[in-house]
C-alpha cells in the first residue's frame, strides 16, 4: 500500500504541475503533496474516504481514496454525466456497469462512461481499498 500511496502522490503532483501553466497559478511543493493520514479521513457509514486532490485543488479533477467494510458500498448504483475510474488497490470488489456485474481484484481498473449506470461493492472479506479518479463538471 505504501508503494501506491507514493505513486498516488507523485500522480497528484503531475496533474498540479500541468495545470500551473494552464491556470498560471501557482502551486508551491507543500500545495503538491499529500500524504495520507487516517485522522483526516472522513467517515462514511460504511467504512472512510481520503481527498488526495478535491474538486476545488485544481480544475475539477479529482483523486479519491474509499474504503468500504466487508459486504458493503458506499451507494446503490447511480449514474452521472461525468465519467470515473475507480483502480482496486486492495481486495475484491464487484463491479456493476449497465446490468451486468464482474468480480475483480487488486490492480484491476474499472471504467464508467459518462451517464452509465454503475456502482462498486466489496464482494470479499477484508477492506476493499480503491482510488475514484474523477473530473466534476463546474457549476
Amino acid at each position: 500500500m505504501k508503494i501506491l500511496l507514493k505513486s498516488v502522490i507523485l500522480f497528484c503532483m503531475c496533474i498540479s504541475f500541468q495545470t500551473i501553466n494552464a491556470q498560471d497559478k501557482t502551486y508551491t511543493i507543500e500545495d503538491c503533496v499529500n500524504t495520507f493520514s487516517k485522522d483526516e479521513a472522513i467517515p462514511t457509514k460504511v467504512g472512510y474516504q481520503y481527498w488526495f486532490a478535491d474538486k476545488d485543488f485544481l480544475d475539477g479533477r479529482t483523486l479519491k481514496l474509499s474504503v468500504v467494510a466487508p459486504g458493503k458500498s458506499t451507494h446503490a448504483p447511480h449514474q452521472h454525466h461525468e465519467d470515473e475510474f475507480f483502480y482496486v488497490l486492495e481486495g475484491t470488489a464487484k463491479f456493476y456497469l449497465n446490468g451486468k456485474e464482474v468480480v475483480v481484484e487488486a490492480n484491476t481498473s474499472l471504467y464508467c462512461p459518462p451517464n452509465s449506470m454503475h456502482g462498486i461493492s466489496n464482494a470479499g472479506a477484508i477492506e476493499l481499498k480503491y482510488l475514484v479518479i474523477k473530473k466534476y463538471e463546474k457549476q
